[in-house]
């Protein structure tokens, strides 16, 4: 968009400065006077309003002048709004006047997004951004240092975080526990420390990282550095584009450091259950061989978007000579030169193992067993992100906290109108690369509706490759391609449904994971997994995301049918995006802050 700052030839049209101050000002006014119609009637019959917690205690949109009407009426009196402002110049584009503008509650301060068509508010954004009262110790707020935080005596640093690592699950109940230390339990870590909730992240890995250093050594970040900043320390600014996993861990180990994250490694969680009575729950867990029964409030599952690695059961793999292993305990190619490996997959694991693979001098084979949607890096970097987390965003003046603020602004529902005009031009560029995949064979898929790969991830979490070379060497038979359903293993092949026969040495399995909530039916029983229900997708009814319309991701980020159970959960900048939302939310109930929830959602599908 293109900032306009001047005043229009004819003086009679306002500024967009003065139709987002006139627009605002009409909002707070109806707002104070409790005047709910005036406030819906501001809004476009096709209006969205999208809430991160500050007025619903939820994390959900409503749509048009009804449900405005709905959300307020519920609402207005507890949250008690005021003092709305443009944060910045305004900017008007295709007949849209867009607004970053910032507001308070009567529990906290905000920030948010407005578009205006006219003198209407076609969408919304409002984000709660720090409880009054508790606000994070940063900046002004910052503790002091030279003096002891408990204030006792003349206790060092030092002494005071042994004292800590002491205590904390000990003499010290967490009022949070965070299962999961990768990097969704580590943000969330942060933040909660940052807002002095008690809290513990425990993962099974020894060390920060591990998840990541343990990986197949080939494995790169696929989203550019720009779009990955954790919260409170960006990446500096020599970072690579691309970060290799062994890097990431290493930030990961001392990100968890730095920040006076508690967390306990080698640490894995055997069963939950929730006390309808204390309200608390009961964990029991296994630390380096010691067993810790804990009583959190609140428990946090950060597993990560999937659940188990899924392995395939076919027949013959009892007989199978050689070695195989899902792609999650992959090695890398090093002990695989001159062997002969089917990797069975295709999406971004199986290409970055046969890539690898290749590179290392095997004779690899590419089983693909369903359509998968195809852009390369620097496509999807320039159409995909380039507004907006790039340097060529920074230059425009767009931070990481205001690239996360529009991009949280865009309702789901809406989103093809700006998703599908950006994907046609992805296909228009990779169109070559397209046509030679599907020359060899390669099925590709596009989404249910053309939306191409955010939408994909956002419906699935799955079915998308970014490619960083290794469609090239399908493209050009360095790494065969074969197509369809396994049938069977025999004691040296891979064997098709078409009777096809693939020589095998080893067999790799990147055939993906199962629900996230299957860790929810193993730590607490398939009753809660069921009470909690599907976790992400949005409910658009097409494959692997079905109907009815939810409007938001399920279950992230937000209450759950099941309290005091949590789920944090996606990459590294959904990690950060999200994390604060979830921390204050759980900060206000630490603090006795009354939390009423609009817009529970029901539950459609079992886990």
């Amino acid at each position: 968009m293109t900032k306009s700052v001047l005043r229009p030839a004819d003086p009679t049209i306002p500024t967009p400065r003065e139709r987002v101050d006139s627009w605002l000002a009409s909002f707070e006014s109806a707002l104070a006077d409790r005047d709910i119609d005036r406030v819906a009637a501001m809004f476009a019959v096709d209006s969205f309003w999208r809430d991160l917690v500050a007025f619903t205690w939820n994390i959900t949109t409503v749509e048009g002048r009804d449900g405005v009407t709905a959300m307020l009426r519920a609402r207005l009196d507890g949250t008690d709004p005021l003092n709305f402002r443009a944060g910045e110049e305004p900017e008007e584009a295709d007949g849209v006047t867009s607004a970053l503008i910032e507001f308070e509650t009567a529990t906290g301060r905000g920030k948010g997004h407005l578009r205006l068509r006219g003198d209407q508010a076609w969408t919304l954004l409002t984000t709660m951004e720090e409880l009054k009262g508790h606000e994070e110790r940063r900046g002004t707020n910052r503790v002091n240092g030279a003096v002891p935080e408990s204030g006792v005596g003349t206790r060092t640093w030092v002494e005071e975080r042994a004292l800590e690592e002491r205590e904390l699950g000990y003499s010290r109940q967490p009022y949070v526990l965070v299962i999961g230390g990768g990097q969704s339990g580590i943000a969330l870590g942060a933040r909660l420390r940052q807002l002095a909730v008690p809290a513990i992240v425990v993962d099974r890995h020894e060390r920060p990282g591990d998840q990541w250093r343990k990986r197949y050594k080939s494995l790169c970040l696929h989203d550019p550095v720009w779009f990955d900043h954790l919260p409170y320390l960006p990446f500096p600014d020599n970072w690579p584009v691309f970060s290799p996993k062994d890097k990431i861990a290493d930030w990961l180990e001392m990100y968890t450091k730095v920040m006076e994250i508690p967390y306990w490694g080698s640490t894995t969680c055997t069963s939950a259950k929730f006390d309808e009575e204390s309200k608390e729950w009961t964990v029991v867990l296994n630390r380096a061989g010691e067993n810790v029964v804990l009583h959190p409030k609140h428990l946090v599952l950060a597993t990560g978007l999937q659940g188990r690695p899924r392995v395939p059961a076919f027949p013959g793999q009892d007989i199978f000579r050689g070695e195989q292993h899902h792609s999650s305990r992959h090695p890398g190619p090093d002990a695989y030169t001159g062997k002969r490996v089917v990797v069975i997959g295709a999406g971004n694991s199986a290409h970055d193992i046969c890539q690898a693979l290749y590179e290392n001098g095997a004779d690899v084979t590419m089983v693909q067993r369903s359509p998968m949607y195809v852009v390369r890096s620097e496509t999807l970097m320039d159409l995909g992100f380039g507004d907006l987390y790039s340097e060529r965003a920074l230059a425009a003046g767009i931070s990481t906290e205001k690239a996360d603020l529009i991009s949280a602004s865009m309702p789901f529902k809406i989103m093809a109108q700006f998703q599908i005009p950006i994907y046609e031009k992805v296909a228009e560029r990779d169109k070559d690369l397209h046509d030679r995949l599907e020359k060899v064979g390669f099925k590709l898929d596009f989404g249910d509706d053309g939306w191409g790969f955010a939408t994909v991830y956002l419906r699935r979490g799955s079915g998308y490759h970014i490619d960083a070379g290794a469609s090239d060497l399908v493209a050009d038979g360095s790494i065969r391609l074969a197509s369809g359903q396994v049938q069977r293993l025999t004691e040296d092949a891979v064997v098709l449904a078409d009777g096809t026969e693939l020589p095998a040495d080893l067999v790799v399995y990147a055939t993906g994971y199962g629900s996230m909530t299957g860790w929810v039916a193993d730590l607490m029983g398939q009753e809660v997994a069921d009470k909690v229900g599907k976790c992400w997708g949005l409910g658009f009814g097409t494959t692997e995301d079905p109907g009815p319309w939810e409007g938001e991701l399920r279950n992230m980020w937000k209450p759950t049918r099941q309290e005091g159970l949590w789920f944090q959960c996606g990459g590294l900048a959904q990690a950060r995006q999200y994390s604060v939302y979830l921390a204050l939310q759980l900060k206000a109930r630490h603090e006795k802050i009354p939390t009423p929830v609009y817009g529970l959602p029901e539950v459609h599908h079992l886990s």
